[in-house]
């Protein structure tokens, strides 16, 4: 269970080597000794490599083979994941950004853009919920982006492909919150992280570190919604409203 001061006893990462993930499971197990941690990827350097980083810093850590284009093992990884109890905090943070020229014209990279973040979302979240739902307790964070407000130019496939994936985790948020469960949606902007290396930074900008902050405050206030930063709503309330017109000639 989560305790008084929202620190979980155990937590399980879908996209094991997330940099946003990786620096909120830190987090935890630098407030809780002896956090039990599983890390769900493609077994890989990478991915041990994370789970070296979080005994480091406390916790115990186990992982777990998940490739998120295997819709049909899915159901089986969250099996796996739940063997050995309960789980208090689930943090879905597996993406792709993918070449957004490409992605436009080439059927296979937006097929994978698709699959990957709205699809398997979806596959390995219905078996999540109903899960926490027998559970009765617990929370999940699902990393969503301010890019699925609003189609734009620059990125509207991998755009929407978040738009899809935070209206799946927004309606888990009233589907399981009378059986005890919390679901937040979280909204970054330009992420600092190897995804986006090489991108030019967007105004308001954060690190993982930075979104991280924002997720273990939101889970421990029991947020349904949350954006980072903060200022981000403001902006994309704005954008949302602005003529299509002149929303088309800005330079995003």
């Amino acid at each position: 269970m989560i305790d008084a001061v929202g620190s979980p006893q155990s937590l399980l990462l879908l996209g094991g080597t997330s940099e946003i993930g990786l620096a909120v499971a830190e987090r935890y197990a630098r407030q809780r000794p002896a956090l039990r941690v599983m890390l769900a990827g493609r077994l890989s350097d990478r991915l041990d490599a994370a789970a070296a980083r979080l005994r480091e810093a406390g916790a115990t850590v186990s992982t777990l083979a998940f490739d998120a284009r295997m819709p049909d093992t899915h159901t089986e990884v969250i099996e796996k994941a739940f063997a050995d109890g309960d789980i208090d905090v689930t943090i879905v943070a597996f993406g792709v950004l993918g070449d957004q020229e490409e992605a436009w014209t080439n059927v296979d990279v937006a097929r994978e853009l698709a699959e990957i973040n709205y699809v398997a979302a979806l596959t390995i979240g219905v078996p999540l919920a109903e899960r926490l739902r027998k559970q009765g307790h617990g929370s999940i964070v699902a990393l969503s982006s301010a890019a699925g407000e609003r189609a734009r130019r620059s990125n509207f496939v991998y755009g929407s492909t978040k738009a899809g994936f935070d209206a799946f985790y927004t309606g888990l948020t009233y589907a399981l919150k009378p059986h005890g469960v919390t679901v937040t949606v979280v909204r970054p902007g330009f992420v600092r992280t190897k995804m986006t290396e090489g991108l030019k930074a967007a105004p308001l900008s954060q690190t993982a570190d930075q979104v991280a902050d924002t997720v273990v405050s939101a889970v421990r206030n029991r947020r349904e919604q949350v954006w980072a930063p903060a200022a981000m709503r403001g902006v994309m309330s704005i954008l949302r409203h602005v003529p299509r017109p002149i929303f088309r000639k800005l330079p995003f």
